[in-house]
């Protein structure tokens, strides 16, 4: 047979039979809790974060990545590719007594993930609501959950921080407490899972950790690890980061051992910024959690492992936590819905090639307090803050004393909402010292005019009272679903 005819038969071949598809990847997804910018290894030599370190530099730190000011608003753009302000759930974060959810109508990506044919597996903070078992994890896509429902609660007991009640599950069944540091149960348990997992299928084992968010408590080795820190909250957090570490550390040995760690993908990034007074640093960038600037938006973030083709390299590119969603049901090997706020940037991420993304809403909360900021867009290397930016609006270095803090926190602000404004270029000024929205009034009103097309989009925030009957008196002292 000539060359000719061989190719015209290959060529055959490949239109009716395309390829046996690739073996998709085990995929690792891992949620830092209040983490800042300033407080791992490859952004601070000071933060003893190897593990983190090293999964980082074997792919892609990166540098552009954009969560909620918030944990609860991120969470629900991760499973849902939608921004919060169309779920209702952008005003802060669901308190335990509350009975809401993130709406039953999405599609949440576990769900997804389980019609390509992977495992999927739920370790530590879920934060979307629980007042029905039909908002809780494994009615949501997970096959398994292991892990609490609400925000903060403490390390060792398992009890929601300051008003009570026992909050940790496996599956649906409570827990008791065993005294055991909790990072190190969530390890365990996913060192069970990869152990046990049958590696000729795909797994998705989503890790949203407890660490860093408050209450500060780690064993007492690690926080001696930074006795040359001079604050007390700040020696704690750091010794809760590496703790943290560790267990990551813990996570991906059990996935070597199993023979799964070059077919997975690490997907690593924290809800929003580290919070100011409990220890968290985001220097240089400006502001914490709960404020629309950097500080509270900017991700500590890095891709890793299976299908990333790039190493040691940081990426600029522009992505927002909408973008997890299709990004991950991309990378499985699934068709993301277009329709979907959020981009598929697997094509970008595995290649290091420019971003899909040019624009994307910080939040848009119109509910007062307005406790996490108004509004917020960025269009290219502009951004635009429409309102009250949030608290935390300074730069705080690493060592500052929290109480020093207070002094400067801008909580009862005096301006009306509608007076401030302000408008920074990203590109040139990344940590927002300068404000040129009276420089600029053209490019404020480009960015208020973008601003106001999304506002249009927006649901109601759905923050209702307290409901008395979710009292864990009610359940045996557990916060438990059912009650709305």
């Amino acid at each position: 047979m000539d060359t000719s005819a061989t190719l015209v038969i290959c060529t055959i071949f490949i239109y009716f039979f395309p390829s046996v598809s690739a073996k998709p990847p085990h995929i690792l997804f891992i949620v830092a809790d209040d983490l800042g910018w300033n407080d791992v290894g490859f952004h601070n030599r000071d933060v003893l974060t190897p593990n983190i370190d090293k999964l980082a530099r074997s792919g892609m730190i990166l540098n552009s990545s954009y969560v909620n000011p918030v944990c609860t608003p991120s969470r629900n753009s991760f499973m849902t590719g939608q921004y919060a302000f169309k779920s209702g759930l952008q005003h802060i974060v669901i308190l335990p007594p509350q009975a809401t959810c993130s709406p039953l109508n999405y599609t949440f990506l576990p769900q997804k993930l389980k019609e390509l044919g992977y495992d999927t597996h739920a370790i530590g903070k879920w934060h979307l609501g629980f007042c029905k078992w039909e908002c809780t994890p494994t009615y949501r896509g997970f096959d398994t959950f292991y892990g609490f429902y609400n925000g903060a609660e403490d390390y060792y007991t398992l009890s929601v921080v300051k008003i009570g009640g026992k909050d940790f599950r496996d599956n649906k069944t409570p827990v008791n407490a065993t005294g055991e540091y909790s990072t190190f149960l969530y390890a365990r348990r996913a060192e069970s899972i990869i152990k046990e997992h049958d590696a000729s299928k795909p797994m998705y084992m989503y890790l949203p950790f407890q660490s860093v968010h408050q209450p500060l408590q780690v064993p007492k080795k690690y926080s001696d690890m930074y006795s040359k820190v001079h604050t007390e909250s700040r020696r704690t957090y750091l010794g809760m980061v590496t703790a943290m570490d560790e267990a990551i550390g813990n996570i991906t040995k059990a996935l070597k051992s199993k023979g799964m760690l070059n077919d997975t993908l690490i997907i690593f990034t924290t809800d929003n910024g580290g919070m100011i007074p409990y220890g968290g640093n985001n220097y240089p960038l400006r502001g914490g959690k709960t404020t629309l600037f950097e500080g509270g938006t900017r991700a500590t973030a890095f891709v890793s492992g299976a299908g990333i083709k790039k190493s040691n390299i940081e990426y600029s590119g522009m992505i927002h936590a909408v973008d997890w969603m299709p990004t991950v049901l991309s990378a499985a090997g699934g068709t993301p819905d277009p329709t979907l706020d959020g981009i598929d940037q697997w094509d970008s991420l595995q290649k290091a090639g420019e971003s899909k993304r040019t624009e994307f809403i910080y939040n848009i909360d119109d509910l007062k307090p307005e406790n996490c900021g108004h509004a917020a867009i960025r269009m290219g290397d502009y951004k635009l803050i429409d309102g009250y930016p949030g608290a935390y609006q300074d730069w705080y270095k690493p060592d500052q004393v929290v109480s020093d803090l207070y002094k400067n926190v801008s909580i009862n602000h005096t301006r009306p909402f509608d007076d401030i404004m302000m408008l920074f270029n990203l590109k040139d000024d990344p940590n927002e010292h300068v404000d040129l929205s009276n420089k600029h009034p053209d490019i404020v009103k480009k960015l208020k005019s973008r601003l106001e097309y999304y506002h249009k989009q927006i649901v109601p925030a759905n923050f209702p009272s307290i409901s008395p009957s979710s009292a864990p008196s009610n359940y045996g002292g557990f916060w438990t679903p059912g009650w709305c």
